[in-house]
């Protein structure tokens, strides 16, 4: 299957599931957020990756609340979405975002800590 088909139904798959999850009643969804969707090439699994706000316990809450709801956002998925084989879905924590933030703040301390040389102190170090 031509990879240009695969990224259009990931990219389907994910705007309907950022849609369909922040409208899910279980309180344990609160703050969740799909960063990606993969999908296999025949199109008979995906992969939602999201993100939560909260602690550690937040997160396994959400992540374990939308594992159980699965069963309903298939359907959602499968009455906006035309498609022959709608997906199984999984759900896996993405933490890349906080990965991200943890680099950044490593990268301001280390800014903070030990600021880049002046030009002036440069150029006087070269002509010793």
């Amino acid at each position: 299957m031509p990879s240009y088909r695969l990224d259009k139904v990931r990219e389907l798959l994910l705007r309907e599931l950022a849609d369909i999850i922040p409208r899910l009643r279980d309180p344990r969804v609160g703050f969740v957020t799909v960063m990606d969707v993969e999908v296999t090439r025949d199109l008979k699994k995906a992969t939602m990756f999201i993100s939560v706000v909260g602690d550690d316990d937040a997160k396994r809450e959400a992540t374990t609340a939308l594992t159980k709801a699965l069963g309903h956002i298939r359907h959602e998925v499968s009455q906006r979405v035309t498609l022959r084989h709608v997906p199984e879905f999984d759900v896996v924590y993405d933490d890349t975002s906080e990965r991200a933030a943890r680099v950044t703040a490593l990268i301001d301390r280390i800014a903070v800590e030990c600021p880049p040389a002046s030009l002036e102190e440069t150029e006087a170090g070269t002509q010793e």
